[in-house]
C-alpha cells in the first residue's frame, strides 16, 4: 500500500475503535467523520496526539497505534486527504 491512494472510508475510519469514536465525540472530535478529519488541521492533531507529539497520547492507556497504522495516516494526510 506505500504506493497506493490511501482513502479514508477504507484505510482510515477502521483504524479508530468504537470506544474510541464515542469517547472524542464528546469532545467535539469526530474521528469517523470524513467532513471533520478531511480538515488538515483536525487531521494533523490526531496523529499528533496518536503518534505522542501531543499529551496526553492516545487512546488513553493505549493500545498505542503501530508505526505502520500511524505510517498510513499520515500518508492519507500527504496525499490529500481524500475519502
Amino acid at each position: 500500500m506505500a504506493n497506493d491512494a490511501v482513502s479514508f472510508e477504507r484505510d482510515i475510519k477502521p483504524l479508530f475503535r468504537q470506544i474510541d469514536i464515542d469517547h472524542m465525540s464528546g469532545m467535539d472530535v469526530m474521528l469517523d467523520d470524513y467532513q471533520y478529519m478531511s480538515d488538515e488541521h483536525n487531521a494533523r492533531a490526531v496523529l499528533e496526539f496518536l503518534d505522542g507529539t501531543r499529551q496526553p497520547q492516545m487512546p488513553p492507556g493505549g493500545p498505542f497505534w503501530s508505526n505502520d497504522q500511524l505510517g498510513v495516516l499520515r500518508r492519507w494526510i500527504e496525499q490529500g486527504r481524500k475519502p
